[in-house]
């Protein structure tokens, strides 16, 4: 698999992700490794320029957008974890079950405590886009576990390559401490050598005993995987510009990132699903409107001037 590591920052280009080959003269261009990388390259390439992952890697993010895209994480790794500890014993996935290295859930559940609380499980629920994921997880890990190789090689081999450039590009634009609070997703703590485990995991899936069609449906299954993180990326991408619109009128942000999303009619409206149920922000955008505010204004005015004579 090629690795995606950093490249140079450039000011307002930001961070940017870049593939690195690794050479290898035990490899076959046959290898399941080889054919993922080769399959995958371009569903990686358009993943990379959707506008969430553009946006991010200029530091162009919300911290409630960042806490967002956090719990979609802890949901889709949820899901994988538990496919995967299902199918630890099962020969088409027993050889990259690496949970003390590799797993993310706990990671996840200490970044929730530290955005939403130690009452986080009331405060989040899992996206439209996230659920698609997630049903698909579940169906792989339970009716055709050899397909889980491809979400586990998906998220985690990415985990440790470009995402060790969002975790640096969220500390610094979201100045978040330095002790990793808030990051603990992108900590590896039990691997000392990322591109060793890496190179580990490549030979662990070339050693796996499955036929051309088996390998060929793991790379389309991959490429499934990519689009499920585009549509999370997009989902989050429609968030994100709600809250750039209402920071460019000078309001203060209408959702917190706890709770449905749905509930709140600003959100509903730009995802065009609106709904009733929130007075505050229904009492906001009634004094926006001209006349409202024109009779506010004359209220002001005669409050003032009775004051005024009150105090002479």
């Amino acid at each position: 698999m090629p690795s995606l590591v950093e490249s140079s920052e450039g000011g307002d280009e930001g961070e940017s992700l870049r593939y690195e080959e690794m050479e290898d003269d035990n490899v076959s261009p046959t290898d399941l490794s080889e054919l993922l990388k080769d399959g995958t390259k371009e569903s990686h390439d358009r993943a990379e320029n959707t506008q969430f992952v553009k946006d991010f890697l200029k530091g162009r993010i919300k911290k409630e957008l960042f806490k967002l895209a956090t719990v979609a994480l802890y949901f889709t790794y949820s899901a994988l974890e538990e496919e995967m500890d299902r199918n630890k014993d099962n020969p088409v996935f027993a050889p990259l079950y690496f949970p003390l290295e590799l797993h993310r859930k706990e990671a996840l559940i200490k970044d929730m405590k530290y955005f939403y609380g130690e009452d986080w499980k009331e405060k989040i629920q899992c996206s439209e886009a996230t659920q698609h994921y997630v049903d698909r997880i579940h169906h792989v890990g339970q009716h055709e576990p050899e397909l889980l190789v491809a979400h586990a090689y998906t998220r985690y081999m990415g985990d440790l390559s470009g995402g060790q450039v969002l975790k640096k590009v969220a500390q610094r634009a979201l100045k978040l401490p330095s002790t990793d609070e808030g990051i603990q997703f992108y900590v590896f703590e039990n691997i000392s050598n990322a591109q060793q485990f890496k190179q580990l995991y490549r030979a662990r899936l070339n050693a796996l005993d499955l036929d051309k069609s088996c390998k060929e449906q793991i790379v389309e299954e991959a490429n499934r995987a990519f689009r499920f993180n585009m549509q999370v990326f997009d989902e989050l991408d429609k968030i994100g510009k709600s809250l750039t619109e209402e920071a460019q009128e000078g309001g203060l942000p209408v959702h917190d990132g706890k709770g449905d999303l749905r509930k709140c009619p600003y959100y509903a409206d730009k995802l065009g699903k609106a709904v009733p149920g929130c007075p505050y922000h229904a009492a906001v955008a009634l004094a926006k409107q001209p006349l409202v505010q024109l009779i506010l204004a004359a209220c002001v005015a005669v409050a003032a001037g009775a004051a005024a004579w009150y105090l002479m």
